[in-house]
């Protein structure tokens, strides 16, 4: 039996929450890897001690130097157990450095210590993020109004002392992202739409030009030895694709370690490029956490994939796998 392809779509930070507690635990494949991921954690709280923890602390858990490392090793654990037939690799955020390692472009060790140095790194880094949707509830696009919503992130980043720029464009969503006067004038700015717009805690002002100083520590920190061709297409936060032997592992330390550090992010546009060129059969999220979904279904929806063009449409159709869901996870070939 011809085996199902599939586009695969490793999360960001903020999806290793109070229900994923215990998720490397129930579901991580090789406990001598995952050994080797904390001992790359030298002087850092384990893997295993944070994941066994009898509760969830935000202030813990989802700090950055942890939850990369968590989500790392989670998302990277649930790729390991898939049983597919795995066409490219993709990520949002943070989940670019999962990305690297599920394509081969670094190895699994490499990987982990890229994501848990930057994890480590972002914790003093300046600004926060916020979210707010340009869809409505039925998840039909709305040009006009995205296109308002960054006219005023222009017009409030052109004034003095305010920071402000779009971060991720998340499907149906703006991430974005800038110091503190920055926010709060996008917020006083945008009428409220039931929770957003919306802060998100224990993030910096990722993908934007503030992340500067952190990107040149990183470059510091983490050589061209590390990365190497990959052996899965691998597309990035601009929607452009990776080819094995098409790339220098210079130009991809530069991607990763540069450009991804310091400019916007665009998961819509990388789910397009995954529709587009690859057409797979199915797209899976790998753990943990669910809340990619949602994003990954607009992006469809905003490419015109198969002319879906609502909300309904697009759970009709839901062409996803969400590996963190127990009914889902053996569809990609996972035994726990």
């Amino acid at each position: 039996m011809t085996r199902k392809t599939a586009v695969v779509i490793c999360p960001g930070r903020g999806t290793y929450n109070a229900t994923e507690l215990g998720y490397l635990a129930r579901h991580f494949p090789d406990p001598a890897l995952l050994a080797r991921f904390d001992t790359l954690r030298d002087g850092q709280e384990s893997l295993r001690d944070l994941d066994g923890a009898a509760s969830f602390q935000l202030s813990r858990h989802g700090r950055g130097d942890n939850a990369s490392a968590l989500i790392f090793a989670a998302s990277y654990g649930d790729f390991l157990s898939l049983d597919l037939d795995v066409v490219a690799v993709t990520g949002n955020s943070m989940g670019w450095y999962t990305a690297l390692a599920c394509a081969g472009a670094v190895t699994p060790e490499d990987g982990f210590h890229i994501a848990n140095t930057m994890g480590r790194l972002m914790t003093k880094a300046p600004g926060g993020q916020l979210i707010h949707p340009h869809m409505g509830e039925d998840w039909r696009p709305d040009p006009a109004r995205k296109a308002g919503l960054l006219s005023s992130v222009t017009e409030i980043a052109s004034r003095p002392g305010h920071a402000l720029a779009l971060s991720i464009d998340l499907g149906g969503f703006l991430v974005l992202a800038g110091n503190d006067a920055g926010l709060k004038a996008f917020e006083t700015a945008t009428p409220p739409e039931g929770r957003f717009p919306m802060r998100l805690a224990n993030h910096a002002a990722f993908h934007t030009a503030l992340m500067a100083p952190i990107a040149a520590e990183g470059q510091s920190l983490l050589p061209e030895s590390l990365f190497q061709t990959p052996r899965l297409p691998l597309i990035d936060g601009r929607g452009q694709t990776w080819w094995p032997g098409a790339q220098t592992p210079a130009q991809l330390r530069a991607y990763t370690l540069g450009t991804q550090v310091t400019e916007p992010y665009d998961f819509t546009a990388a789910i397009r490029t995954a529709a587009r060129e690859f057409a797979p059969d199915v797209f899976v999220l790998t753990g943990p956490g669910t809340t990619l979904g949602g994003a990954t279904l607009q992006s469809l929806i905003l490419s015109n994939w198969r002319g879906l063009s609502s909300k309904a449409e697009a759970q009709a159709a839901n062409p996803l796998l969400s590996m963190a869901l127990p009914d889902q996870r053996p569809l990609a070939g996972a035994q726990s």
